[in-house]
């Protein structure tokens, strides 16, 4: 039985409850494509479903829903819903791709990009990753960029629009700032102050540093305001906003649905030079813990991300 790498939840919890095991390697359906994965990330989506941090939701009542399903072993066991790889070998109907195309995707609901292999559905949310980045790069682009993408559309953005991005130094917010300047907008962007010079430099046009100043005191109006933290409340972003502007939340707005065409659209926008992936650190695979810890802390600059199989993993563009 072939056996691979893979961190496992053993239950709800800190990070430490992420462990390093060895799991069988699977085996890609007819329609399904197996790929050696190169890295993934530590998502927001990962952690919080890691944690059972679930916002909006009272702590006391966590502490019990936790305590609760802390009975039984998590449901997802190998977390991870961002990946970049190559195609090690396809099912014998699939016709979209081939064995070592070099791909990025979105695991969707069945997780498992903590692992060295993953099988996917053809069909599914992969595209081939962008040939002028790196894996670690490429996948830095699928969460925050197709998420701000998303958000952004849903605000309408259009050409000579103002736009305010709230937590533009995180993995959502670094994107936005890229995607609203390709949309033509006039961005501000709202960080701390060790983030200010790399807002500027993904394009910002305005930056506030939100530990000396209240964006909502600064005399200006938006037509959209992009909570891309989910710390900014409606109540609040209305003293800014236009009167038909629109306040958008990665938390409140609904659930960001990222689709194939998007990953293309992505890929066609960081080779044109147009957006650039943020990393902040990248860990190895036995490290998971630690790169959970550190991005549980708050103030990641744009991603966290994994490196897997990276003894094979050299000059990867």
């Amino acid at each position: 039985m072939n056996k691979m790498k893979a961190i496992v939840c053993t239950k709800y919890g800190p990070p430490e409850v992420l462990q390093l095991k060895e799991v069988e390697k699977p085996a890609p359906k007819d329609n399904e494509v197996l790929i050696k994965i190169y890295a993934t990330t530590a998502s927001i989506v990962d952690r919080r479903i890691r944690g059972l941090n679930i916002p909006f939701i009272p702590s006391v009542l966590l502490n019990l829903i936790r305590s609760t399903l802390n009975l039984m072993k998590p449901r997802i066991r190998i977390l991870g819903r961002f990946l970049a790889g190559e195609i090690e070998s396809i099912g014998k109907d699939v016709k979209l791709f081939k064995k070592g195309d070099r791909v990025y995707a979105r695991t969707g609901s069945q997780f498992g990009a903590y692992a060295e292999y993953i099988c996917l559905l053809e069909n599914g949310f992969i595209a081939l990753k962008p040939s002028n980045v790196t894996y670690e790069e490429a996948v830095s682009i699928p969460f925050g960029g197709a998420c701000a993408l998303y958000f952004l559309k849903k605000g309408e953005i259009r050409k000579g629009q103002k736009v305010l991005i709230y937590g533009a130094s995180g993995a959502v917010g670094s994107s936005a700032v890229q995607i609203a300047k390709y949309f033509g907008a006039e961005v501000t962007g709202v960080c701390s102050t060790t983030n200010l010079e790399l807002v500027k430099s993904l394009g910002a046009d305005k930056v506030i540093d939100y530990t000396k100043e209240d964006f909502t005191t600064n005399n200006e109006l938006y037509d959209i305001v992009f909570d891309a933290v989910g710390k900014i409340s409606y109540s609040n972003s209305k003293k800014v906003l236009k009167p038909n502007g629109k306040y958008i939340s990665v938390f409140t707005s609904g659930k960001a649905e990222i689709l194939t065409n998007d990953l293309v659209f992505l890929k066609q926008l960081v080779e044109g030079g147009k957006i650039k992936p943020v990393i902040d650190r990248i860990y190895p695979l036995e490290k998971m813990a630690e790169a959970h810890r550190y991005a549980d802390q708050g103030h990641v600059k744009g991603n966290v991300v994994i490196k897997i199989n990276y003894k094979n993993n050299f000059n990867n563009k």
